[in-house]
């Protein structure tokens, strides 16, 4: 089915790049993918080492389908080469560091030269009016700042647009209310279950979130769903979009959602070549609308460029509407590092977000528990999910076994459902825990 396209609104100053047709998009592309091969394998030692392992020069790229020669570039090749292996550029041209938090390995570390943080700032600029905010709007940001490349690169963005910036970062939420109620934003940046924390600290409040001064929000860092967008927009009376972004890739600003489609994120391709892999044979790069493992490359990086970068993010590329000649991507519908199997199932917290939401009596408060229990041999998910303020104990539990039918009708599998006392489970102040895994240690 052909994707309508659609102008975006009037008062929408576009970049040149924004506009520009497929073929020459492609042109730029092939251009600036030529040149950053060179410059990794030149610059980049490990770069170097992984070509000449894999048989392959940059010479050897001459259309855009040869990108599929080079090898992928991991996670753990940034760990191994921590803390500045992977920096192309000498230490005095490096104008920022930023960092992952390490709480799952050793931190990923990425830097930017004085160009790259005036192109993420662009590109964060470019994504932001996509969803409708504008030159002169107030900006509340409640992406954290430090190390974490949410907050600066949001606030950058925002500035690079003409806006002026609340920077209060993430927590705080008492304090996120005040400022929201006394500064009077046009715009929140956070992510989608910090945005919903904050609707459910007003409604304890007396405040009505549909009473603000808020128009747009701007969500990004965890996968979120439709049936979220719409919890969130009705909630607090606003429109959202997504943002999608990763530190080792430039951080938020990668890909933007249009305000007047919400049908998916337009990857900026003049800045980054995706390409969708299978997920369980890396060697092989599906079609556009195929499902499979988002691959990203950098085409205009300078201190840190990435060659073929597996996100672990599973989604598919489809046709642009709102930017026509770039592509967008589709709902991630999770990560294959946070992928459950349960019982030969696999299965992603967003499918349990997405079933969980369509019935009226559950909230959008949830954790999965992965246990196994004494003597067992097979594991146990318990789904513990609040029920909504209005409904009784008795509704809640009737609630508890639709969602249960419904997990096993549209996962395929069996779990435990326990509906529980709203406000009892951990609020987000940025990213949300989902998963539980209570399971022995081998």
């Amino acid at each position: 089915m052909t994707q309508e396209t659609v102008a975006p609104t009037s008062d929408a100053v576009l970049d040149r790049e924004e506009t520009i047709s497929r073929d020459e998009l492609e042109a730029l592309q092939l251009s600036r993918l030529q040149h950053t091969v060179a410059y990794a394998y030149d610059r980049v030692p490990l770069y170097k080492r992984k070509f000449d392992e894999a048989g392959v020069h940059p010479t050897d790229l001459h259309e855009l389908s040869d990108l599929g020669k080079f090898p992928f570039t991991t996670k753990e090749d940034l760990r191994l080469e921590y803390p500045f292996g992977m920096f192309a550029v000498p230490q005095h041209e490096v104008a920022r560091i930023h960092a992952s938090s390490g709480t799952t390995g050793r931190a990923t570390v990425v830097g930017y030269t004085k160009k790259d943080l005036a192109d993420w700032a662009k590109l964060v600029a470019r994504s932001l009016r996509a969803s409708g905010v504008r030159p002169g709007m107030k900006v509340h940001n409640a992406y954290g700042y430090g190390l974490f490349t949410g907050g600066m690169g949001a606030h950058a963005g925002a500035e690079a647009l003409g806006c002026t910036v609340i920077p209060i970062s993430g927590g705080q939420t008492e304090r996120q209310i005040t400022l929201i109620q006394d500064f009077k934003p046009d715009a929140i940046l956070a992510t989608p279950t910090y945005l919903l924390t904050i609707a459910d600290a007003m409604m304890k409040q007396g405040i009505d979130p549909a009473s603000t001064s808020l128009k747009y929000a701007v969500l990004g860092a965890e996968p979120w769903t439709e049936e979220m967008r719409h919890e969130l927009e009705v909630t607090m009376n606003l429109k959202a979009c997504d943002i999608y972004g990763l530190s080792e890739v430039m951080g938020p600003g990668v890909a933007g959602e249009a305000v007047e489609t919400q049908d998916g994120s337009h990857i900026w391709e003049d800045h980054f070549r995706p390409e969708i892999i299978d997920a369980f044979d890396p060697s092989v790069v599906l079609d556009d609308g195929a499902h499979g493992e988002l691959v990203f490359t950098s085409l205009t990086k300078e201190a840190l460029p990435i060659i073929r970068y597996r996100t672990k993010d599973l989604t598919r590329l489809l046709p642009g509407t709102a930017r026509p000649a770039h592509r967008r991507m589709g709902r991630i519908t999770g990560r294959s590092d946070d992928m459950i199997i349960l019982r030969g199932v696999n299965l992603f917290p967003s499918q349990i977000e997405e079933i969980a939401l369509r019935i009226p009596e559950l909230s959008p408060h949830f954790q999965l528990e992965l246990t196994r229990p004494e003597g067992h041999r097979m594991d146990q998910m318990t789904v513990k999910i609040e029920r909504r303020e209005s409904v009784t104990i008795e509704s809640g539990a009737a609630a508890a076994k639709a969602l249960q039918q419904q997990i096993k009708i549209h996962v395929g599998s069996s779990c435990a459902v326990d509906v529980v006392e709203p406000g009892s489970l951990e609020r987000s102040n940025g990213k949300l825990r989902r998963i539980y895994d209570l399971r022995p240690k081998a």
